[in-house]
């Protein structure tokens, strides 16, 4: 059988001067110079059972170039993602629900396995660099054209009064771009686009229509029950058990997105008493809407900063989380919260209380009042327990702005 083999591959190899001559005599050209450069490939000899054969060496034939293979396979799959999406907007545009298609645990893992954090952190940094003064307009300009900014709200309008991108993004608006809704018992924390809002039903919370993600897994396990100013439950009630303190009482949630073109800062969203902090150090993947579709508990995947307390119907939290470029997240009565630190692993949280000897209840906060800050768009998380007859005032992807109401009883 080896010896046939080896015969005919001989034949094939003399054949091939003959077909050469013959083609490039009938005028294919560009098969003739393939055969030229095919005959001029280094032989190498090796043995079979009876005769040596020559054949070209298997390096030469195939040599891969890692990059040309990386770019098509990278580019052919966001080509077919962005047909996925184009497709379900059609669908929708006819009136047809779309089933969330989720990503697979090793396209998750992929993607945290992107060193984002160390990226986002980078981009801190040169929003921290002093521009000149003569390309602070063009630059802020292409910025303001991009995400369609609205700098006739912002207190100084004149671009060249922003240092760098960091003072720019986190820009004060004039007094009354922003009234506080005074009717309503909560109101929109910050500008963005509303993803989801109710109640929670059996401790999942929905981060866009269809895909959930766990409420304990996201607040992280009640081991601080002792700031709150409210007993705890038994041991044996569920979480949510856990978190509704008074009878008669449900838990609600509402998600809201900053995009990156949105005001920066966010707000005290009602009158409540801040209690206790926690950090979960983690990934800085974006949670612009699309992704949010994509990937399950993308919020509990992301570093995020956890406000917890009371208010007059009992628990409420607000939850600032981070994403990509987005690792610095800033509480302004929290001196001692360092986020996206390398000195923080993932996978873990670390617990800060503000109730102490020398102040029993926390921090307390009025509606409206500067809470905190993003350095580029991102989301926060409101979970608060309401009477059974709070209802919101929204509807599932509506704009919404700072002082706008969510809800009232």
């Amino acid at each position: 059988m080896a010896a046939a083999l080896g015969q005919r591959t001989l034949r094939l190899l003399s054949a091939v001067p003959s077909w050469r001559s013959s083609l490039c005599r009938c005028g294919n050209t560009s098969l003739c110079h393939y055969l030229q450069s095919l005959w001029k490939l280094p032989l190498r000899a090796f043995n079979t059972d009876t005769r040596k054969i020559h054949t070209a060496t298997a390096r030469t034939l195939f040599r891969l170039r890692p990059l040309p293979i990386l770019l098509a396979t990278g580019g052919g799959y966001a080509g077919y993602r962005q047909y996925e999406k184009y497709r379900e907007r059609e669908l929708e545009k006819l009136g047809l629900e779309i089933p969330p298609k989720l990503a697979g645990h090793w396209e998750v893992a992929l993607y945290k396995s992107v060193p984002t954090r160390l990226l986002s952190r980078a981009w801190g940094r040169l929003n921290q660099v002093e521009l000149p003064h003569w390309l602070r307009r063009p630059v802020y300009s292409l910025y303001i054209w991009t995400f369609g900014v609205n700098m006739k709200e912002a207190a100084v309008e004149d671009l060249h009064h922003y240092r760098n991108l960091s003072e720019f993004f986190r820009r004060k608006l004039k007094p009354q771009a922003r009234p506080v809704s005074g009717m309503h018992s909560v109101i929109s924390p910050s500008d963005g686009k509303i993803l989801n809002f109710g109640q929670v039903k059996n401790c999942e919370v929905e981060q866009v229509k269809g895909v959930t993600y766990s409420l304990e897994s996201f607040l992280g396990p009640r081991t601080y029950m002792e700031d709150l100013p409210f007993p705890p439950a038994s041991s044996r009630d569920s979480f949510r058990n856990q978190l509704v303190t008074r009878e008669g009482n449900e838990l609600y949630h509402c998600v809201i997105y900053l995009a990156p073109g949105d005001y920066h800062c966010f707000h005290s969203p009602t009158d409540w008493t801040v209690s206790h902090r926690r950090h979960f150090p983690g990934s800085l993947m974006s949670v612009n809407p699309g992704m949010a579709r994509w990937i399950k508990e993308l919020f509990c995947h992301n570093e995020r900063v956890v406000l917890t307390g009371d208010w007059k119907h009992g628990f409420f939290s607000l939850t600032a989380v981070g994403a990509t470029n987005v690792g610095s997240i800033r509480i302004y009565f929290d001196r001692d919260l360092h986020t996206n630190s390398p000195r923080y692993s993932k996978g873990s949280y670390n617990d800060f209380s503000f109730v102490t000897h020398a102040n029993k209840e926390g921090v307390p906060m009025r509606k409206g009042e500067h809470l905190g800050e993003f350095n580029l768009g991102s989301t926060i998380v409101l979970i608060f327990e309401a009477p059974k007859d709070f209802n919101f005032r929204l509807k599932a992807g509506q704009k919404i702005r700072f002082g706008e109401a969510l809800g009232s009883l």
